[in-house]
């Protein structure tokens, strides 16, 4: 999911593109990770899939003719 939007925000450059996709992970995964904790200690997959399957479902239909 970061790598899709950070392509959408800086562009397909890769010498831009890898390091803030790397970057934005980490900050996504440490905060799904202290959301995670904060709510009932679920697994942070829980999370993840939460706002991970929405955006892909949005991919899904934009690509569509």
């Amino acid at each position: 999911m970061i790598p899709h939007i950070m392509r959408m925000l800086v562009g397909p450059d890769h010498r831009i593109l890898i390091p803030s996709s790397a970057l934005a992970g980490g900050i996504f995964l440490v905060w799904a990770d202290a959301a995670a904790r904060c709510l009932m200690e679920l697994p942070v997959g829980v999370i993840t899939a939460l706002t991970g399957t929405p955006f892909f479902i949005y991919l899904l239909r934009r690509r569509r003719p």
